[in-house]
């Protein structure tokens, strides 16, 4: 579990009432716009929380004592704490409904950033484990569970009602697939036709230029006592190698 505790945000102790226990876990999402950046900036994550803290408790008519949620969870996968263990929530939509569930918000909205992604889903889950282990109950259910709200939104609302799975956090990599030897004779045949011709290239080419007579070049030669090598014949050789290589290749296209 990544959790990042209300001391390292900056916050003092909630100021929200405490309550030990509750029969479970209710989900919720934003509800307005978030932006995308949030996938790429973990800032961004921490700075989103902080600003819904800050809009909460300047919220006169709700009077809230602190952020709403008990817990937060962001696109990397860490569990911000809001309210933390064993204090009533102010989300869920009046004291009765409070009272009956602790609650977790993932930093998802109704556009920008409306899917969450599996680490936010995995710290969701962390955050509804660690609230188990200090007084909730085995519940999971959504924020429009009970109260007339479109929250936690489409994609949360349908792993809530999966029941909230942890995601898998290891794929088995799947096996490649076996190659099947589907070549013919024929190809078989054309194939090692290449490669003769191709080493045929090879040692033509690395070839002394003497290996090619030319009357004149070698007159010429005796005459200087110099090398002269044939390279129009060599020319002439390789391009005839080459003729080879280009038909065999053709043909074997058209197998």
């Amino acid at each position: 579990m990544k959790l990042v505790t209300r001391s390292q945000l900056g916050w003092p102790a909630s100021a929200a009432p405490s309550q030990t226990t509750a029969r479970g876990v209710k989900v919720h999402y934003e509800g307005t716009a978030v932006s995308r950046n949030l996938l790429t900036d973990h800032d961004a994550c921490l700075a989103e929380w902080k600003a819904i803290r800050k809009s909460h408790l300047a919220n006169r008519v709700e009077n809230y004592s602190d952020v709403a949620y008990n817990y937060a969870a962001c696109p990397h996968g860490y569990l911000l704490e809001g309210r933390g263990l064993r204090r009533r929530t102010g989300a869920n939509g009046n004291q009765a409904l409070n009272q009956a569930h602790y609650a977790i918000v993932g930093l998802v909205g109704s556009s920008g950033l409306t899917e969450p992604t599996d680490a936010m889903l995995s710290a969701i889950r962390d955050g509804i484990d660690l609230l188990r282990q200090n007084g909730a109950g085995s519940e999971i259910k959504g924020h429009r569970d009970g109260y007339a709200t479109a929250c936690p939104g489409g994609p949360l609302y349908a792993w809530v009602q999966r029941g909230a799975p942890r995601p898998t956090t290891s794929k088995p990599t799947p096996n490649p697939p076996k190659e099947e030897d589907t070549m013919t004779p024929a190809q078989e045949a054309l194939l090692k036709k290449i490669a003769g011709d191709v080493d045929k290239l090879k040692a033509k080419a690395a070839v002394d230029g003497w290996d090619y007579k030319n009357a004149a070049l070698v007159a010429e030669a005796k005459k200087t006592g110099a090398k002269v090598p044939d390279m129009h014949g060599r020319i002439e050789q390789l391009q005839t190698t080459l003729d080879a290589v280009a038909a065999a290749v053709a043909e074997l296209k058209g197998v």
